[in-house]
């Protein structure tokens, strides 16, 4: 198991209801944490209070992540879209491919080069099942953190051989408040299974100290993923009456 003693570590989306709890036990696990979100971190050591929507925070957060490079970065922030498709506004598409994908893309590239010069470093990308198994009612969330997926394993390949890991993990729904009302209301139409924060945080930071390459949480999401990738008919059939149900509802 690594050690995060005298390590800095970096982490977007730092104050939401999976980054704070990741943080603590980053912290606790010896590491001084740098919380990045647009309002104060309560379990970092430090803040940096950035909107990752703006094309200027985002440039100067990647520039001061390129001067001074954490021991590891952990991309979490993330935007949620959530009905069908067609109703969904440019702008809003466009939020979600940004903070989702660009974003960890921009601040993997700032800080891949120095984690290289120094033969070490971890770059950590939280993705979602639902980029192994895209969801209806999500597909651009799901588009987006399967986008996130290539990006790591992409990246990874890259950096083999360099002592810069990449690690890359894919939760289930949690009890947040990323979750809105309508977001609830399909986890209970299709019985999907919602986490506590902590429990997901827990293996967030186990797959972070073991510089696990690709985690996926939940037996029959890991099953249900295999599938999809080698028979994708077999999971619409599955799904067929929870898209009913979804169109029924939300349609």
């Amino acid at each position: 198991m690594s050690s995060l003693e005298g390590r800095t570590v970096a982490i977007t989306g730092a104050a939401g209801g999976i980054g704070a709890p990741v943080a603590r036990l980053l912290g606790e696990a010896g590491a001084r944490t740098i919380g990045i979100d647009r309002v104060p971190c309560p379990t970092c050591a430090e803040s940096l209070e950035i909107d990752l929507s703006s094309d200027a925070g985002l440039a100067a957060l990647a520039a001061r992540l390129a001067a001074e490079t954490p021991d590891v970065l952990v991309n979490i922030a993330g935007v949620m879209r959530f009905g069908l498709h067609e109703t969904q506004s440019i702008d809003a598409l466009a939020l979600c491919y940004r903070v989702n994908l660009l974003v960890p893309a921009v601040l993997a590239q700032a800080v891949a080069g120095p984690m290289r010069a120094r033969g070490h470093g971890q770059i950590v990308n939280i993705g979602s099942v639902l980029g192994a198994i895209p969801y209806p009612f999500f597909t651009g969330y799901s588009s987006s953190k399967a986008g996130l997926a290539a990006l790591s394993h992409g990246l990874r390949r890259e950096l083999m051989g360099s002592g810069v890991g990449v690690t890359h993990i894919n939760p289930r729904a949690a009890r947040t408040a990323f979750n809105n009302g309508e977001v609830n209301r399909f986890l209970q139409l299709t019985g999907m299974k919602a986490d506590e924060p902590e429990w997901v945080a827990e293996r967030i930071v186990s797959a972070i100290l073991n510089r696990r390459e690709t985690v996926s949480i939940g037996l029959m999401e890991r099953i249900y993923a295999a599938l999809h990738a080698i028979a994708p008919r077999l999971i619409d059939g599955g799904l067929a009456s929870q898209i009913r149900r979804a169109h029924a509802e939300f349609s």
